[in-house]
């Protein structure tokens, strides 16, 4: 038999092909990247509330900047109190140079050749708005609560840019890639054991929590302030008792990375559980529909949080490699079907 003639079966059978063809068909998605685009969304969001009428007022500065000095250290207090002079002196100028660099940062960080200088970028912002913006999220006031959205959300999203950085490294779940899994557990095991401590050194009275939620309904629309006044009064005069509940709550999650996989992803569950009833209940989702929410508040930032520590289950491609690192473990047959056309030519 001819080799024109046996090869004309066999290429029919298999078409030669790059690797790369058969070998991305079998690849998961990016979870990595879509962390980062669930990250950029959040920015640009912000960027969107910020070109609210409310914020191009005075009020901005004098009802929402100022009053977060209150409580605070007076190096703190102080450089709050200047930045609101200077947001109420210029509040259009201002407002709209917060609101362009927070878009900014959204679309960058979207747009992958840029995705590592806005990150870096983001990192500097936020902590300078968890500053003079947040007054560093009441911690040092001794009244800040996860419910209310302690540490601040904008400090979660300084986190969430370091733990997201683009690399190649491989690692046990997305945000052990850029630092590593054990500053990973350690960072974790800092924030959530900190909100487990906030939850119980504060608003411990019995209307404390109620006072909370109920002051959360004003300026809120109907329907949501009938859910904050609902919850208000399933926590009235059990403040201490709810304080427990939820301190304990964040502790278990604090350790879920020390625990093996399974448990983890129940922890994981119970973590964006927890997220969204305080989203709703403790945030009223940020204030975004009262018309003077900056932000989502801590709710959404802390549940990208939680996923970007969900453990991949055992499998092809699961293993926290890159795209193109997975592609190289599949079967050396199906990397070089060539390969099993010289083979078929032989034996015709």
């Amino acid at each position: 038999m001819s080799e024109a003639a046996a090869s004309g079966p066999a290429a029919a059978r298999w078409p030669l092909r790059p690797a790369a063809e058969y070998t991305s068909e079998r690849q998961p998605a990016d979870r990595r990247r879509l962390l980062q685009l669930g990250l950029a969304a959040i920015w640009l969001l912000d960027g969107v509330l910020q070109f609210q009428p409310y914020m191009f007022t005075r009020a901005f500065a004098t009802q929402v900047i100022a009053p977060t000095a209150q409580g605070n250290p007076a190096v703190v207090a102080h450089s709050i109190t200047w930045a609101a002079g200077i947001v109420a002196h210029h509040p259009v100028g201002t407002n709209a140079a917060f609101a362009v660099i927070q878009t900014l940062l959204g679309l960058a960080i979207a747009w992958r050749p840029t995705v590592r200088a806005a990150l870096a970028a983001s990192v500097v912002w936020a902590l300078a708005v968890w500053w003079f913006g947040e007054g560093l999220g009441g911690v040092l006031t001794g009244s800040a609560s996860p419910v209310s959205g302690a540490p601040g959300a904008v400090v979660i999203y300084a986190l969430l840019a370091v733990l997201l950085w683009p690399t190649d490294r491989p690692g046990p779940f997305e945000a052990a890639r850029a630092v590593g899994p054990t500053a990973a557990r350690a960072l974790w095991l800092l924030l959530w054991g900190g909100l487990a401590y906030l939850a119980l050194a504060a608003n411990t009275g019995p209307q404390d929590l109620h006072d909370m939620i109920a002051g959360m309904a004003e300026g809120q629309p109907g329907w949501l302030g009938s859910v904050l006044g609902h919850a208000a009064a399933l926590v009235a005069h059990r403040g201490l008792a709810c304080s427990v509940a939820l301190g304990a709550a964040l502790a278990l999650i604090a350790v879920a990375v020390l625990l093996p996989a399974a448990a983890v992803r129940a922890l994981l569950v119970l973590a964006l559980v927890l997220c969204a009833v305080i989203w709703v209940v403790g945030e009223a989702l940020g204030g975004m529909f009262g018309g003077q929410g900056t932000d989502p508040n801590s709710g959404p930032l802390l549940a990208l949080l939680a996923l970007a520590y969900w453990p991949p289950r055992p499998g092809p491609g699961r293993t926290g490699a890159p795209p193109e690192a997975a592609a190289r473990a599949v079967s050396p047959g199906a990397e070089d079907p060539a390969a099993e056309l010289d083979a078929e030519r032989t034996m015709s």
